[in-house]
């Protein structure tokens, strides 16, 4: 039996350190991993060694600055992990490994009107198709990432009041879904896990503070602040849609009047050009003729960007994020919509906030949010079983040589 502070517990603590960080980036060159463990550089060899001999890590050649390196990556036997992204219309399901590999993706739509049962049902298929498509056994599956649009308690799991998924509210995704899939669920809003997904995959990478905005049939903003999801102790932080910027504005989802979501959203601005493009006009095609020329299409979407970097600008004023990730149909639009963001953010945000901050479309368009929950399961995993049938005996303590 280890006791803590003998030398079997700290090398057991070393091989953890190393594995995390391995797990939450995907892949690091040796050195890396030195510097995110604050392990020597010798120790990160030693221990490498180690788990590539039990299997729980690949190591293979690369370059860095230049020079040759090796880069580290979980095996990719050594666990699946599922994604599944419920949006206003559609139903999304990837499947990775443990090397932030990605091994296949299904969407199909989703009647808005769907309740939760029926919805999840279409899930669960779905999930169990792909696994069998892939040939995967379903006893490698660790975890499962799902994204709802809308406030979710992550520790009770339940979901709360939604005009997006009207027959969602009050149920409890995560628990219902395990229970399909007999496997842990871990559940986030849809605008956290497109932050995850840019994090790990996308516009984000490299980033420790930064915003991503989705705009889409509601608002929000995921946050990642010191390179961590920031949700806040009731689950509702990045709620930027229900900044106020007009009281006597629209009368909100909410409640209230003026929100920047009523000023912002798809339900709120796809009217104002039905007189000249028809009822059907959606979000994609409105970017597609605002590229081609379309004055209407350009006035609306210009308007929708300073309206989002007004929101933006309070963000600045109060975290000071590096970053902004524009995610959702609205980032296919390009300057059309990224240029008025930075010109409110100019105007109403701290100068040196403003200075600081980069303003960029998202790279993962729609299936950020996917992505974003295959990354939900790496980052909430524990490594103690990723250890299994790793040898661990004494070895060096931390910032040993």
């Amino acid at each position: 039996m280890e006791t803590p502070g003998s030398q079997s517990s700290l090398h057991r603590a070393n091989l953890e350190r190393v594995v995390r960080a391995v797990r939450r980036a995907g892949a690091l060159t040796q050195a890396e991993i030195a510097r995110a463990t604050g392990l020597s550089a010798a120790t990160v060899s030693n221990i490498v060694r180690e788990l590539k001999d039990g299997g729980t890590v690949e190591v293979t050649p690369t370059s860095s600055g230049g020079r040759r390196a090796r880069s580290v990556s979980l095996s990719g036997d050594a666990g699946i992990v599922v994604g599944v992204d419920f949006g206003h219309t559609h139903l999304r399901v990837a499947i990775g490994n443990l090397a932030h590999r990605v091994l296949a993706e299904e969407a199909e739509p989703l009647d808005v009107d769907a309740s939760a049962a029926q919805g999840l049902e279409r899930a669960e298929h779905l999930v169990k198709s792909l696994i069998a498509h892939e040939g995967i056994d379903a006893r490698k599956i660790v975890g499962v990432g799902l994204g709802v649009p809308g406030p979710i308690d992550v520790e009770s799991g339940l979901l709360g009041s939604t005009a997006i998924l009207p027959g969602w509210a009050g149920t409890n995704p995560r628990d219902e879904l395990a229970a399909r899939l007999d496997v842990p669920v871990h559940v986030d809003n849809d605008a956290n896990l497109g932050a995850l997904g840019e994090l790990v995959w996308g516009a984000g990478r490299g980033a420790t503070d930064l915003a991503y905005i989705k705009v889409a049939s509601g608002v929000g903003a995921g946050l990642v602040i010191n390179g961590q999801i920031y949700r806040g102790p009731g689950g509702t932080a990045g709620e930027i849609g229900h900044i106020t910027l007009d009281e006597s504005g629209p009368v909100c989802r909410c409640g209230n009047r003026g929100c920047l979501e009523t000023f912002t959203a798809h339900r709120y601005v796809l009217p104002l050009l039905h007189s000249a493009h028809g009822p059907d006009l959606t979000a994609p095609r409105m970017v597609r003729l605002a590229r081609d020329g379309d004055v209407g299409c350009r006035r609306v979407i210009a308007d929708v960007g300073r309206h989002i970097g007004t929101g933006v600008a309070s963000l600045c004023n109060l975290l000071n994020p590096s970053r902004v990730v524009l995610g959702g149909d609205l980032a296919e639009a390009g300057e059309l919509v990224l240029g008025p963001i930075r010109e409110s953010v100019g105007r109403y945000a701290i100068p040196s906030a403003a200075r600081q901050l980069e303003v960029v479309p998202g790279a993962l368009g729609g299936r950020a949010e996917v992505l974003g929950a295959l990354a939900l399961v790496l980052s909430e995993m524990g490594d103690s079983t990723l250890l299994d049938g790793t040898v661990t005996g004494d070895g060096d303590t931390p910032g040993a040589g």
